[in-house]
C-alpha cells in the first residue's frame, strides 16, 4: 500500500526536543512519507494501521554497532573482564575464525534484534578487515540488511598499525595500507553509498581507533579523503582511561585536543563510548558539533564508567545512542539500551540528570543528526515514514499514568505491533516477515559450535 492513516493511538512521541516531544491524532503517510499529523479521518484509498493501546514513535537509530559480535556472546574468558582483557579474549581471538556464513548468520541476529526493538536504522563499525578474508564484509552485511528492509550505514573500518592482542606480543590484528584503506572505502561507497532522502544504504570511513590504530601522520590526509568521497568519519574514542592515558603519555595531550589538531573534529565525525573526557573536551565537541553514540549498557558490562552524554546534550552537543557489539552487550537491543540510559544516569547523578524524554531524543532525532540523515528520526510532514508502535500489554506496563513513556522505564520488551521503514512494514505484531527464527537460532548454535571447536 502506498497510503496508510495511523490511528487511534495513546499518543505520540515526534523525536523532538521539549514540549514539541508529544503530540496526538492520526499520522498520514503518502509513498513512504509523512504528510500529515493531527485529528485526521481514514480516506477511502488509505490503509488504517490501528494502534490501539499503543504508543508511536519514531523508528529508533542505533549509531555504533558491531554486527559479527552477535555470535560471541557471552564467552566465558571475557565476561568478566574489563575493555582490554575483553579484546583480547573475545573479538580479537574469534575474528579470524568467521566466515562468510557466520558473519551473514551474525548480522541476521543482530539486525534482527534490533528491528524486534523498534529500530530502523542502524550503524555497523565492522572495525577489522584483513586480506586473508575470501568474501566482503560490506557485500554480506548490506545484503542481509536489504533482505530485512532497515536503513544501514556501514562504517568501514581497519588499521595502519598493528595492536599487539596477547601479553606474548605474538598476536597483532590485521593492517593494511593508508592508500588500500582509502581505496576500498572508495569503491565501498560508490557501490553502496546513496546519500538520498529515502536512503537504506550509506558507508562511512571508520579506523579502528585514532590514537593507536593509524599512524598520526596518516590522519589529517583521512579525514580529508572522506570529506572529498562525501562520506562521514566515525570511530572509537576515549572509551577507557586507557584511551586517555595512552595519548597523554604519547602525545602529551588528552584525546579530544590531539585530533582538534588533526581536523578529527566536525558535525560530520562521531565517536562511540566518549566516557572519558573532561569539561573542557565536551565543550569543544559541542562547539564543533561532533557526534557521540552513547554505549551505557557495554560501558557498564566492561566496567568503563558512564559518558558524560548529559553533559555534552545540556550544552548543545550532538548525542545518540548505540548498542554496541553483542559481545559485550548481551541484549543489543534499543530498548534495553534506552532503559539502562535512563537509570544509569540517574543512579550516578541524581534523579534529575536524565528524562525518559531526553533518551528518546538521544535515540531518534540525536542518531539522525549525527548520522548525517535529517529525514529520519523526527516525525513530522516531509519526513521519511520510519515509525514504530508499541504494545503495552504486559504486566510491567500495567497501572502506568504516562503510557508515553513505558518503553524507556518499565524495561523489558514492549512488543512492537508495526515498524515501518518509509512506509513499508518490516514488522508486524512482533513478527518480521520472511524471517524464519528457528532456523536462525539453529544457525547461530551451528556457528557458535564450530567457533568453540
Amino acid at each position: 500500500m502506498t497510503a496508510m492513516l495511523i490511528d487511534n493511538a495513546a499518543g505520540i512521541f515526534t523525536g523532538l526536543a521539549g514540549p514539541a516531544m508529544r503530540t496526538s491524532g492520526q499520522i498520514r503517510i503518502r509513498d513512504g512519507v509523512i504528510t500529515e499529523i493531527g485529528a485526521l479521518e481514514l480516506r477511502p484509498d488509505e490503509l488504517r494501521l490501528d494502534a490501539r493501546g499503543g504508543v508511536v514513535y519514531p523508528g529508533l537509530v542505533s549509531t555504533h554497532h558491531h554486527l559479527f559480535q552477535s555470535v560471541l556472546k557471552g564467552v566465558r574468558s571475557g565476561i568478566d573482564q574489563p575493555l582490554a582483557g575483553w579484546l583480547r579474549e573475545v573479538p580479537y581471538r574469534y575474528w579470524s575464525k568467521l566466515d562468510e556464513e557466520a558473519l551473514a548468520v551474525a548480522a541476521r541476529i543482530g539486525l534482527a534484534e534490533l528491528l524486534l526493538s523498534g529500530t530502523t536504522t542502524a550503524a555497523d563499525h565492522h572495525y577489522l578487515f584483513s586480506d586473508t578474508f575470501r568474501f566482503d564484509p560490506a557485500q554480506v552485511i548490506f545484503d542481509v540488511a536489504r533482505s530485512l528492509g532497515l536503513r544501514l550505514v556501514f562504517c568501514r573500518g581497519g588499521a595502519t598499525i598493528a595492536r599487539h592482542v596477547d601479553k606474548y606480543g605474538s598476536t597483532t590484528t590485521p593492517v593494511e595500507t593508508l592508500d588500500h584503506m582509502l581505496q576500498s572505502v572508495e569503491a565501498c561507497a560508490q557501490r553502496f553509498h546513496d546519500a538520498s532522502p529515502g536512503s537504506l544504504s550509506r558507508v562511512a570511513l571508520a579506523p579502528t581507533t585514532p590514537t593507536w590504530s593509524i599512524d598520526p601522520g596518516e590522519l589529517k590526509e583521512a579525514i580529508a579523503a572522506a570529506r572529498r568521497m562525501g562520506v562521514r568519519l566515525h570511530s572509537h574514542l576515549s572509551e577507557s582511561t586507557d584511551y586517555v592515558d595512552f595519548c597523554l603519555s604519547v602525545h602529551g595531550k588528552r584525546p579530544v585536543h590531539w585530533l582538534a589538531e588533526h581536523d578529527w573534529l566536525g558535525p560530520d565525525v562521531w565517536f562511540a563510548h566518549l566516557v572519558h573526557l573532561d569539561e573542557d573536551e565536551v565543550r569543544i565537541l559541542a562547539s564543533t558539533g561532533t557526534g557521540m553514540a552513547h554505549c551505557p549498557q557495554s560501558n557498564c558490562r566492561l566496567g568503563s564508567g558512564v559518558a558524560p552524554a548529559d553533559a555534552l546534550a545540556r550544552i548543545g552537543g550532538a548525542v545518540s545512542l548505540g548498542v554496541d557489539g553483542a559481545a559485550s552487550n548481551e541484549a543489543a537491543d534499543m530498548l534495553c539500551e534506552m532503559h539502562s540510559a535512563w537509570h544509569t544516569h540517574r543512579a550516578v547523578k541524581g534523579a534529575g540528570a536524565v528524562t525518559a524524554e531526553d533518551v528518546v531524543h538521544w535515540a531518534t532525532a540525536g542518531g539522525a543528526r549525527v548520522l548525517g540523515m535529517p529525514h529520519v528520526g523526527t516525525l513530522a510532514p516531509g519526513q521519511q515514514a520510519d515509525i514504530a508502535i508499541f504494545d503495552l500489554d504486559e504486566p510491567r506496563h500495567f497501572g502506568m499514568h504516562d503510557p508515553m513513556i513505558a518503553p524507556v522505564t518499565c524495561g523489558g520488551s514492549a512488543k512492537v505491533r508495526h515498524l515501518l521503514v518509509g512506509g513499508r512494514v518490516v514488522v508486524e505484531n512482533g513478527v518480521i516477515p520472511g524471517l524464519d527464527l528457528q532456523k536462525l537460532k539453529s544457525d547461530a548454535a551451528r556457528v557458535v559450535s564450530r567457533l568453540v571447536a
